[in-house]
Formats: structure tokens, C-alpha cells, sequence
């Protein structure tokens, strides 16, 4: 039995789209024949390869034929490279990478942009919490992904990126504020903090090393990289604050700083392309992440 590269090609533009209207446009071509060639494949495996949700959700067996379509995908760029064709609309490649937010927040997008300026590529970001974003590979949502798990993931190869370092961080007022009689148990019972969002641990792993349980302490919920570093600049509360975002209206409270090991996870597949992307991502992690 052999899948027809087009029809696999169908199925990630469904997945990626999140409807066949949108995949079809995408396609540039009918509503219609999304379906037909949808229907088509499923027939020909026997599997429901898309829950026709909105947006559709891709079955086990959906995801494994994405998978065999970006692969395709990125093959057939490398060999159009190769062939010195690489060039024009038609050729260019979409990349679908995972990352953490405070990484694309403070040095992931610089070389995405230095490769964007050489390649014919297009960039799909997945954001979630580094401790997550390996499932996206699992699922073929995505060819690599910035994360914390040192195991690689099925069909994947990994390598160490470096150390995003956070530390306990508070406006000067907000200091003066809460922690009057010094950073101590009793204050951070109290004291307000800043949490990304409810599978964010860092801050309540750096309260259980001072001491306090963070079950009951007053928190904001501030899911995004940037507004969250410019919510504990405001004084909404503490936050543990990636050292690269550190600027001098902040004020250190102390204990232990919170080490995050981060690698890079990329499908086992022989691909210049992704090789290359793998090399400028971790050229830039080796001058702006710690060891």
C-alpha cells in the first residue's frame, strides 16, 4: 500500500487550516475536492483520519500521515536545493517548530530571522510551556521543538541548547510594599505573585524552596512572555523573571535562582534544510544561554 504524497499533502493543509474551506483555499482548489481527496485516503487505509470539528481534530492515525507529508515536504526542499531550483513562491517551505515563550520572547526569533533572510521559508511558531512542547513532535504537529525533556521523543534525535536562568524578581515599590521586614515566610504567604498560567510551576518552586507552600498565596495570571516581565515591572506582582529580561527597575528578592535545561528535538531525518536550522538555532543558544 503506498499514500499518495498529494493526498497526505491535503491532510496537513486540513490540519494546519483547521477547516477544509480553509485548506481548500490554501490548495487552490475546490471545497469539494479537499473532501473527495480526504475521503479518498480514509477509504484507502481504513482509518477516520480527521474529526471534522472546527477546528478538525486529527486522529492518531491523521497525525501519522501529517508527519509522512511535512517529511515529504522537506525532502522534496532539500532536493530542489540540491537541483539549484530553490527559488519562487512554489518552493517554499513551511516550518512548523515549537518553542517556550520566554525563549521566542528573548532569543529564538533572532535565528529564524537570519534563516528567513537566506531560505525560502515560512515559519510556523507552536507556543507552550517547555515541559509540553515535545508532545507537538509526538503528534507530528511540528518538525522540532525547543524543550526540557532530555529523553528524545520516538523518530527524534536531541541536543543540549543551555541554561534559561530565572530569577525571584519585584518593582522597587512593590519591595518596599510587601517585604518592608525583609523576604521572609510570613511576607510571601502574603505578597501577591505573577503565575504565566496554571501549568506554570517556576514560581511556586521557588516559594516551596523558601519554605511556603504556594497553595493559598494571592496570584495573577499573565499568559504571555512579555506582559508578564512588564507585569511584575508594574508592580502587579513578583514573578520569576528570565535573567535576559532583567532591567534595573527590578530588584532581586533573593534564594535560590531557578535553572531551566533546555534542548533542541528534531525528527531523525537525513534533511539539510533542517540540519542548517538546527545549526543557526544553536549557534545563537550558545551566545545568549548559560551553560
Amino acid at each position: 500500500m503506498k499514500i499518495d504524497p498529494e493526498l497526505a499533502a491535503t491532510v496537513a493543509a486540513v490540519a494546519d487550516e483547521g477547516t477544509l474551506d480553509a485548506a481548500s483555499r490554501t490548495l487552490r482548489v475546490t471545497p469539494s475536492a479537499v473532501s473527495q481527496r480526504l475521503k479518498a485516503l480514509e477509504e484507502q487505509l481504513g482509518r477516520v483520519l480527521v474529526v471534522r470539528t472546527k477546528p478538525v481534530q486529527l486522529t492518531e492515525a491523521g497525525e501519522a500521515v501529517v508527519r509522512l507529508a511535512r517529511q515529504i515536504a522537506l525532502l522534496e526542499h532539500d532536493a530542489l536545493a540540491g537541483l539549484g531550483l530553490e527559488g519562487g513562491e512554489a518552493s517554499r517551505t513551511r516550518i512548523p517548530l515549537a518553542v517556550n515563550a520566554d525563549s521566542m520572547a528573548t532569543w529564538f526569533l533572532a535565528p529564524l530571522a537570519r534563516l528567513s533572510a537566506a531560505h525560502d521559508l515560512d515559519f510556523d511558531l507552536h507556543r507552550d510551556d517547555q515541559n509540553f512542547t515535545a508532545r507537538l513532535l509526538e503528534s507530528g504537529t511540528v518538525m522540532a521543538a525547543v524543550t526540557s525533556e532530555a529523553e528524545p521523543v520516538a523518530g527524534c534525535s536531541v541536543a543540549p541548547l543551555g541554561v534559561l536562568e530565572y530569577h525571584a524578581m519585584a518593582e522597587r515599590g512593590f519591595v518596599e510594599r510587601w517585604f518592608r521586614d525583609g523576604v521572609n515566610p510570613d511576607a510571601l504567604a502574603t505578597a501577591p505573585f505573577v503565575d504565566f498560567d496554571r501549568r506554570d510551576a517556576l514560581q511556586h518552586e521557588w516559594l516551596a524552596s523558601m519554605g511556603v507552600p504556594h497553595q493559598g498565596v494571592p496570584r495573577h495570571y499573565v499568559p504571555a512572555s512579555a506582559d508578564y516581565a512588564q507585569a511584575v515591572r508594574l508592580g502587579l506582582g513578583w514573578g520569576m523573571v528570565p535573567l535576559l529580561q532583567r532591567e534595573d527597575g527590578l530588584v532581586s528578592l533573593g534564594g535560590p535562582p531557578l535553572r531551566v535545561r533546555l534542548y533542541w528535538q528534531q525528527w531523525n531525518l537525513r534533511s539539510t534544510l533542517l540540519d542548517r536550522i538546527a545549526a543557526e538555532i544553536a549557534d545563537e543558544a550558545r551566545r545568549v544561554l548559560a551553560g
